[in-house]
C-alpha cells in the first residue's frame, strides 16, 4: 500500500508541537533558541524534533532571529593555485566559527553580479566575502554594503570605503625572495610576472623593483606571463636567448612570481643545456605541493592560506559585532631548497 500524504510530507512545526504537547510557538522558541522556555519542556520538544527527523526551516528562522548562519563568498571562478586555496581557508574558517558557506562564481561575466547579490539577499547571508585578485571585483559587493559587512580578500585597501580588507602581503614576498638572491651575490636578476591587473602580481613587482632599488642594482628585465607553466617557458626561452649572446642583461638568477612559471623557466634553461643552479638561480612564489620534488626543488615564497582564512573570518565577525579592525597583512615565508645558489665567478 502507498503512503498517506501526511506520510509522504516532511514533519512540520506543528508535528512536533503535537508530539510534544506544547504549542506551535514554543517549538518556535525552541528551535531559535530563545528565553523563557523552561529547561523540562525545552528537552521534551528537542526529543519530539529527533524522533520525527525535523529540520527546521533556515528562511523562516533567519526571519526570526536575523541569523542565517550563512556567509556569502565571491570568487573569480579561478582554478589557479592562490584564489583556490584562498577559498579554501575561509570555507574552513567559516566551518569552525558555525558558518556555511553560500559560494558564487562570477567568471569573467558582470551580468552574473546582479543576481548573484540578489541570490544573497534572499539567503539573508549575514556577510559577504570577497576573493579579488583582479581589479574588476574590487567593487563587486559594494550594493551590499549597506546591508551587511563586506571583507575582501587581496585588493589593497581602500580609505574612503566601508569595505574591509586582508591579504597576504605580496610585496614583502617579491622583496624577501629578491633580498635572498641578492644577498647570494646575484646583481642581474629578472622577473617573470603574473598578469599586471591582478594585485598579487602588481605587488610582487613592486617588491622586486624596491629590493633592487635598497640594493642599489638595476632593474631587470620584466617578463610578463599569465601564471601558466607555458608562458614560464617562453619567458625561459628569452632568458636563454640572453644568456647564449653574452648580453649584459643577461641574468644570474630569476624571479617567478609563481611556481608554475618558475618550472616553465627552468625547463627552457635545461633544454637549452643550462643548469639550475649552477649557470641561473631561480626562485618561486606559492610552495604549491611538490615544489620540493621539482629538479632541483625550488626555493619559493610560501603563503599561509589557513591563516588567511582565519583571519578573514575574524575580521568578518568583528564587523558583525560592530568593533574595529585593524589587522596587519599577513606575512610570507621564504623556503629554501636546492634551486638558488651564489652564482659562477
Amino acid at each position: 500500500m502507498g503512503r498517506t500524504k501526511d506520510e509522504r510530507r516532511a514533519p512540520g512545526m506543528h508535528d512536533v508541537a503535537r508530539r510534544a504537547g506544547v504549542s506551535h510557538q514554543t517549538v518556535s522558541r525552541v528551535v531559535n533558541e530563545m528565553p523563557n522556555v523552561r529547561p523540562a519542556t525545552r528537552a521534551r520538544v528537542l526529543q519530539a524534533i529527533a524522533d520525527l527527523g525535523y529540520r527546521p526551516n533556515s528562511a523562516a528562522r533567519a526571519l526570526v532571529t536575523r541569523r542565517s548562519g550563512t556567509i556569502g563568498v565571491v570568487t573569480s571562478g579561478s582554478m589557479l593555485w592562490g584564489p583556490s586555496s584562498a577559498l579554501l581557508g575561509v570555507e574552513r574558517a567559516a566551518r569552525e566559527a558555525g558558518y556555511f558557506v553560500s559560494l558564487a562564481s562570477l567568471g569573467s561575466d558582470p551580468a552574473q553580479v546582479g543576481s548573484t547579490l540578489a541570490h544573497f539577499h534572499e539567503q539573508a547571508v549575514e556577510g559577504v566575502i570577497v576573493i579579488a585578485p583582479e581589479a574588476s571585483l574590487q567593487h563587486v559587493a559594494d550594493p551590499l554594503l549597506t546591508e551587511v559587512p563586506v571583507v575582501m580578500i587581496g585588493a589593497p585597501p581602500a580609505p574612503d570605503s566601508a569595505v574591509r580588507t586582508t591579504s597576504v602581503d605580496q610585496e614583502m614576498g617579491g622583496r624577501r625572495a629578491t633580498r635572498y638572491l641578492i644577498g647570494l651575490g646575484h646583481k642581474q636578476i629578472h622577473h617573470v610576472s603574473g598578469p599586471l591587473e591582478w594585485f598579487d602580481a602588481s605587488l610582487r613587482v613592486a617588491g622586486w623593483r624596491a629590493e633592487l632599488a635598497a640594493a642599489g642594482l638595476p632593474d631587470g628585465t620584466l617578463l610578463v606571463g599569465d601564471w601558466t607553466a607555458r608562458s614560464g617557458y617562453a619567458a625561459g626561452v628569452r632568458i636563454r636567448e640572453l644568456i647564449h649572446g653574452r648580453s649584459p642583461q643577461a641574468p644570474t638568477a630569476v624571479f617567478a612570481a609563481n611556481d608554475l612559471m618558475a618550472l616553465g623557466v627552468i625547463h627552457a634553461l635545461a633544454e637549452a643545456g643550462l643548469s639550475v643552479p649552477r649557470d641561473v638561480s631561480v626562485v618561486g612564489f606559492d610552495d604549491i605541493p611538490g615544489a620540493d620534488y621539482f629538479t632541483p626543488g625550488l626555493t619559493t615564497v610560501r603563503q599561509d592560506f589557513e591563516e588567511l582564512g582565519r583571519r578573514c573570518i575574524e575580521i568578518l565577525l568583528e564587523a558583525l559585532r560592530g568593533e574595529p579592525s585593524i589587522v596587519a597583512p599577513i606575512a610570507p615565508q621564504l623556503i629554501e631548497r636546492a634551486s638558488a645558489a651564489s652564482p659562477r665567478d
